[in-house]
């Protein structure tokens, strides 16, 4: 996707009617030629007055026809419903990937040049589609990471905020999340990896293991050992080896 600042090409020819006779409000032009950009076939070129004059998408273009007049009041409109229409483009190719937190597709937006007028309406447009909403995205991310890779809620929680969501919006998709029962699904799946392992070397992998996902020593200590007995006839040693 080319940055906007050269998505919404320069108005500039040279116009062969007498500009003195006429104000800049006036001032009308003939599209002269409409043509599919070879590079870019959802773009269209449009030549006024015989010369190339700017680019806009084919959305955009689609009410024009050759012969038709153009105030420069209606260029400067087609030109900005360009750039929106190039804004709404890139975010939803931005969100085909995965789903976003609001927060990384106006960041996405900011990176591809956009102004903070088109970027605030793109955004807008976004969530009245149901494209956007955080509170869904925070609740799904929370889900699938319960489901894949269990963490503790502070983990999750600087996660969410990396990707740029308020504390409300944390808390809420946080509530029934259970450290304890997190830590616990998340050993059962490392505890396979650990099957030969003494108690020590189970004790310390599966804690340094643990620890990783965010998971104090207070949640963890019972875990290992829980998970332990379930995976072994063993008896581990007393509290002290902790």
């Amino acid at each position: 996707m080319a940055r906007a600042g050269r998505v919404v090409a320069v108005f500039s020819f040279n116009l062969k009617r007498d500009q003195e006779s006429q104000t800049p409000e006036a001032m009308e032009h003939k599209i002269t030629a409409l043509k599919l950009q070879k590079r870019n076939r959802q773009r269209v070129n449009v030549y006024l007055d015989g010369e190339f004059a700017f680019g806009l998408s084919r959305i955009v273009a689609a009410w024009l026809n050759v012969g038709q007049v153009l105030s420069d009041e209606k260029i400067a409109s087609l030109q900005a419903e360009d750039s929106r229409e190039v804004a709404f483009q890139q975010a939803l190719k931005f969100l085909n990937y995965r789903a976003r937190a609001e927060a990384e597709v106006r960041r996405n937006l900011v990176e591809n040049g956009f102004s903070e007028e088109v970027i605030v309406g793109t955004l807008e447009r976004l969530r009245e589609n149901g494209l956007l909403n955080d509170a869904q995205f925070a609740q799904t991310w929370v889900e699938n990471r319960a489901t894949f890779r269990p963490r503790s809620r502070r983990a999750l929680g600087m996660e969410l905020r990396q990707r740029g969501l308020d504390d409300e919006t944390i808390d809420g998709a946080l509530e029934e999340i259970d450290d304890e029962e997190q830590a616990y699904q998340a050993a059962l799946a490392y505890a396979r990896k650990l099957e030969n392992k003494e108690w020590k070397d189970f004790r310390q992998k599966l804690s340094s293991f643990l620890a990783r996902r965010g998971f104090s020593y207070d949640v963890v200590a019972p875990v290992v050992e829980r998970v332990w007995k379930e995976k072994s006839s063993d008896t581990p040693a007393g509290e002290d080896d902790w």
